[in-house]
């Protein structure tokens, strides 16, 4: 293998998405969306051109270039998370970066992968009593299961790819809840997030259910802070209450 064969492979970043691989190359723009080099999905809700990836200077950047829709970006350990709204662009500097971004009902995880990146990932530390913590906010076992119904679909998928968010009656349904209990849940754990500065979580003139749950799955599996190892909470939920 030549001198120039390990500088480009070291160069390169790899997109993957639903069990397929995809390499970029510097000098080139890899276009994700309903069309483009990754056209992961014929919906309608989703722009033709959504996000774009390419060297600038050296620096592998990700783009925002649609009009609506935003993306939750964070390293492979959920430790470090930003919202990539139109017309915002990120530095790739992880080993691994996910993107998780939803268009109508369906949600679309791509994992990029960066052979040489800027930085290395830490370990992450859990409380002593179990809970989750994401900027400090603690959440019961009820209020995890309320997640982990909502984010069934993308904690049994295997891999990147898409999966259909079910509403919350069907939510309700599956942990044996009432719809009245269920919002009262969902309504808890959006207002802690808000208050901690996650977006999307409050709604307004502009803002309807099914954009803040989504976003609460999207913020969720992003931050870990639900996993498939919390899948069990589902049974656990249909008796209690906390």
């Amino acid at each position: 293998m030549t001198d120039e064969t390990v500088t480009r492979e070291r160069d390169e970043v790899v997109v993957e998405f639903a069990g397929e691989r995809f390499t970029v190359r510097p000098g080139e723009v890899f276009t994700v969306g309903r069309e483009g080099d990754l056209a992961i999905d014929d919906n309608l809700f989703l722009h033709r051109h959504f996000l774009t990836i390419e060297c600038v200077d050296g620096l592998w950047l990700l783009s925002n270039v649609g009009s609506r829709l935003s993306a939750t970006v964070t390293d492979s350990g959920g430790r470090v998370q930003a919202w990539l709204a139109p017309g915002a662009r990120l530095p790739l500097v992880f080993e691994a970066t996910t993107v998780i971004f939803s268009a109508g009902p369906t949600t679309y995880e791509i994992v990029l992968h960066a052979a040489a990146p800027a930085f290395r990932e830490t370990a992450r530390f859990d409380d002593e009593v179990g809970q989750s913590t994401i900027g400090e906010v603690p959440l019961t076992q009820s209020q995890k299961a309320m997640i982990v119904a909502l984010a069934e679909p993308l904690l049994r998928r295997e891999g990147a790819g898409m999966s259909e968010l079910p509403t919350s009656a069907q939510a309700a349904q599956r942990l044996g809840w009432t719809l009245t209990r269920f919002n009262r849940k969902l309504d808890n754990v959006c207002d802690k997030l808000d208050r901690v500065g996650v977006p999307g979580m409050r709604g307004g003139v502009r803002s309807y259910a099914t954009n803040r749950r989504v976003r609460l799955v999207e913020h969720a599996i992003a931050a870990r802070l639900v996993t498939r190892d919390d899948l069990p909470l589902l049974d656990l939920a249909h008796s209690g209450e906390d």
